[in-house]
């Protein structure tokens, strides 16, 4: 039995859980959830205790290896509802920078994106279960990038389109040059060295 199966996902106050049958839905203040479980494992709301355990149906190979994958998901859903996730990129490069245009992520990287009305940036689509936050629009050199914050309850989503946006322009090894994740660490190369002529 999975040692992260058996531990109990402790609800916060403000969650409220609703499993019936192999479907489990979580809402609190940051938004609404729902997922089902797979048919190997099952979950019990205990309302006194506050907390969701997770059972193996049968100790079969498949109940094992869901068991530890199943209880750390829905600990992410009752996370996620309560408190958020959220991931911080930070885009380096002259001239480069972000900005919101409605529900599309413009991107201006130094390159034109396709289907683009301004030909020198990416608009990218916001999925409507997320905040994107701008926190500065334009970066400044290689020194000070433009900042912003992708904000939601659903891990998965989050982490998708920050990924996605990242894939655009990842950060280039000489100069770091590109988009980053803000705790990402970029080693750099060393440029090519020209010895003098004697």
């Amino acid at each position: 039995m999975s040692r992260i199966g058996k531990k109990p996902v402790a609800v916060p106050d403000g969650v409220k859980i609703d499993i019936a049958g192999k479907k489990c839905n979580v809402s609190g203040p940051k938004g609404q959830l729902s997922w089902e479980l797979p048919e190997c494992v099952s979950a019990r709301y205990d309302d006194g205790a506050k907390a969701i355990e997770v059972h193996p149906v049968a100790e079969t190979k498949q109940s094992r290896a869901l068991h530890g994958t199943s209880r750390a998901l829905l600990a992410n859903m009752v996370r996620g509802v309560s408190q958020g996730y959220e991931r911080r990129l930070l885009i380096y490069g002259t001239g480069y920078g972000c900005k919101l245009d409605g529900k599309f992520l413009c991107l201006n990287v130094g390159f034109m994106g396709r289907g683009s009305k301004d030909k020198s940036q990416f608009r990218i689509p916001v999925p409507d279960s997320l905040d994107i936050d701008i926190e500065t629009a334009a970066a400044r050199g290689d020194i000070e990038p433009a900042k912003f914050v992708v904000r939601g309850c659903d891990k998965q989503v989050v982490g998708q389109f920050a990924a996605e946006v990242r894939k655009i322009r990842p950060p280039e090894p000489y100069k770091g040059k590109g988009i980053r994740y803000d705790d990402e660490h970029v080693r750099k190369k060393q440029g090519k060295a020209f010895a003098s002529g004697g």
